[in-house]
């Protein structure tokens, strides 16, 4: 498919890209994909949801939507035609999409290298503007070259899983202005940022964002840019105010024992520091609560002793709702296409 007549140029490391052979000799064929999608007549492009709470679904993302997101965040990061974009993600999901619709509209240069866990590798200049996910971000806090390269970034934006609060730290020591995303496919990109090393976990919506909250305390999302004015989430929140909420955890993943409702995410964030691996909550059948917690961490099972050790250690970071009652190992846990553990065992 050739693009349709609307098309005018797109820069593409450092070239103006006025035709799709241009494009594909100065980037990628995903990209030329892409840009083949937006520019046809159709008034929507086709994108995919995480999968994170099942089969990833394909969800029609409308254009008038994308670019309303893409001028919210290019107004918020102030990008121009004067800007360093760093497209690193693939632009076969949401997130490397918007990155080429934030180019397109800005006319900031987008210089294209393909994804990996070391996205940093053959750029030696500063970047005005990134989005990466937190693999990444890991991976290139790992070398000295590699960290050096990350500290030349304006600005990061960091979505598609959560950060460990150990990468927070190691984060807050850069100077990068950085933030976590929070927003899905639904909402082509995020609606709310939340700046790494904000001592208060404050997500903060975009311009003409808000929130309320529904009866089980999830995230109701009102958003007058885009052509759905509403979205509900399965996302329980602190609500601090109608542009202000912080994260509490997945309604869908609440353990209910005995009748107390536990959230595995805050209990991962109390007990994070005590891993060098990765683990995650989960809930398991028991006879007498109905359920209880379970803790699963990936690779080889731990002795009896190391065990014990780490459950003493855990029962004084928790109560007593939270403390896991089976501990389970799984060699290899699996992941969305953004590095996020699918939480299923």
């Amino acid at each position: 498919m050739d693009f349709f007549d609307g098309f005018m140029e797109i820069r593409l490391n450092h070239r103006i890209c006025r035709s799709r052979e241009e494009i594909l000799n100065a980037s990628t064929p995903e990209v030329a994909a892409f840009l083949d999608e937006w520019f046809a007549p159709s008034d929507f492009v086709w994108g995919h949801t995480s999968g994170s709470t099942g089969t990833p679904k394909p969800v029609r993302l409308l254009k008038r939507d994308m670019e309303a997101s893409a001028r919210l965040t290019n107004d918020f990061f102030d990008i121009t035609c004067r800007s360093v974009m760093l497209l690193c993600l693939s632009p076969d999901y949401i997130a490397g999409k918007m990155m080429i619709v934030r180019a397109l509209l800005s006319g900031a240069d987008l210089l294209v290298v393909t994804p990996s866990s070391l996205p940093l590798t053959t750029i030696d200049e500063p970047i005005d503007f990134a989005a990466m996910v937190p693999a990444q971000v890991v991976e290139s806090l790992k070398s000295t070259m590699q960290k050096s390269r990350l500290s030349r970034i304006t600005s990061l934006i960091i979505g598609g899983a959560p950060l460990s609060p150990g990468t927070e730290v190691e984060l807050e020591k850069l100077p990068v202005d950085m933030y976590a995303t929070y927003g899905m496919t639904e909402t082509v990109s995020h609606v709310a940022l939340r700046r790494i090393g904000d001592s208060l976990s404050l997500y903060c919506a975009l311009d003409g964002i808000s929130f309320s909250i529904d009866e089980r305390n999830c995230l109701i999302i009102h958003a007058p840019h885009f052509s759905v004015k509403e979205f509900v989430t399965n996302d329980v929140v602190e609500l601090v105010d109608s542009r202000n909420f912080r994260w509490i955890g997945r309604y869908d993943h609440v353990i209910n024992t005995g009748g107390i409702k536990v959230f595995p995410e805050l209990i991962e964030k109390k007990i994070a520091g005590l891993f060098t691996r990765r683990f995650f909550v989960t809930s398991c059948d028991d006879l007498k609560w109905g359920e209880s917690v379970a803790l699963v961490i990936e690779g080889e099972a731990l002795s009896l002793e190391q065990e014990k050790i780490l459950l003493e250690k855990i029962r004084a970071k928790v109560n007593k709702y939270e403390f896991p009652r089976k501990v389970l190992y799984v060699q290899k846990f699996k992941e969305t296409s953004s590095g996020k553990v699918i939480r299923n065992i």
